[in-house]
């Protein structure tokens, strides 16, 4: 249960690494207390694919973790037999067994204090591709905190991305891919539609996100995107960000740079008409949002999507 850091090493080259030494480990009753607690010591494998949404195997010793803030999304799914431990997060313990979930929403951290080793999955989930999954279905959920969830789709569909990863081939990134707007789809359908607290109805909130996804590749003010909605530029900026828990400037970034990532996927546009056909000025101003939303650059993401050339000669002699 520790934030993912991007990794740019292939799966076959991936090797358990040692982190950072935890503390001992105290009584339970002084565990509430947030004093003393170092990130966790693990185990992990590479985290895999490099963008989008990943996955890795997690190996934590006992004694009290902390859980930094991360900028993606995380579903932890424990895989150990019996774990005890307190989390930080709601106060209470826990007996976790295999198949246990907790959903950790992106800049959300927690702490944790276990009794015993244990293993687990942890599946990131960039901000962008929950976001494109909330347009297409029409959701505005705002992610919370979620522990000891039972879902066998979401353990079914980590379970397919883990034994995916092993089989590491670059054309499976597509695959990987469609898991991730499965677990998308089922994370929103969990944490069901919040009660508005803004003033925008449902109607403006679907022209104004149509808008934004038919023109990514022009520049949108605020201005404009207020006239869309009807709202003031001063309330569009208040009630989206009360509505979707990201600000508008940040949402048509990340709208952006997960257009661009499909697109670099696609192999059919060089990295500068990418760049210029979701509304970036250059590509280098691409660039830098692609490592800051992902983690990785656009070269490393053209190359994950590229089919390798075991793949491509099995499809030529098919065609011949």
């Amino acid at each position: 249960m520790t934030g993912i850091e991007p990794s740019v090493e292939k799966a076959n080259e991936a090797r358990p690494s040692r982190a950072t030494l935890k503390t001992g480990r105290k009584s339970p009753d002084t565990a509430h207390m947030t004093e003393g607690w170092q990130p966790m010591q693990f185990e992990t494998s590479a985290t895999w694919p490099p963008a989008g949404i990943g996955i890795a195997s997690r190996r934590a010793c006992p004694g009290k973790g902390r859980l930094e803030p991360a900028e993606h999304h995380r579903i932890i799914i424990h895989t150990s037999p019996s774990t005890r431990s307190f989390c930080l997060d709601t106060g209470s313990s826990f007996l976790r067994t295999e198949g246990h979930i907790d959903f950790i929403p992106s800049n959300h951290g927690g702490g944790f204090d276990a009794s015993a080793p244990y293993e687990c999955l942890e599946v990131s989930l960039a901000p962008g591709l929950l976001d494109r999954v909330a347009v297409q279905t029409g959701s505005l959920a705002r992610f919370e905190a979620r522990h000891m969830l039972r879902d066998e789709r979401i353990y079914h569909l980590a379970r397919a991305l883990e034994s995916n990863r092993a089989a590491y081939a670059a054309g499976d990134v597509l695959y990987a891919d469609s898991i991730g707007i499965a677990l998308a789809a089922r994370l929103l359908g969990l944490q069901g539609t919040q009660p508005a607290a803004s003033r925008l109805s449902s109607a403006q909130m679907k022209r104004l996100l149509d808008y934004i996804e038919a023109h990514l590749d022009r520049p949108l003010t605020t201005e404009t995107l207020s006239r869309v909605a009807g709202a003031s530029n001063s309330h569009l900026r208040s009630w989206f960000k009360v509505a979707t828990g990201t600000t508008l400037h940040r949402y048509v970034l990340r709208r952006r740079v997960e257009r661009a990532r499909l697109l670099l996927v696609e192999g059919h546009m060089s990295t500068s008409e990418v760049a210029f056909a979701v509304g970036f000025a250059h590509q280098s101003h691409l660039a830098r949002w692609m490592r800051r939303e992902l983690g990785v650059p656009p070269s490393h993401i053209r190359r994950a999507g590229r089919p390798s050339e075991n793949t491509a000669a099995q499809d030529r002699l098919l065609v011949d």
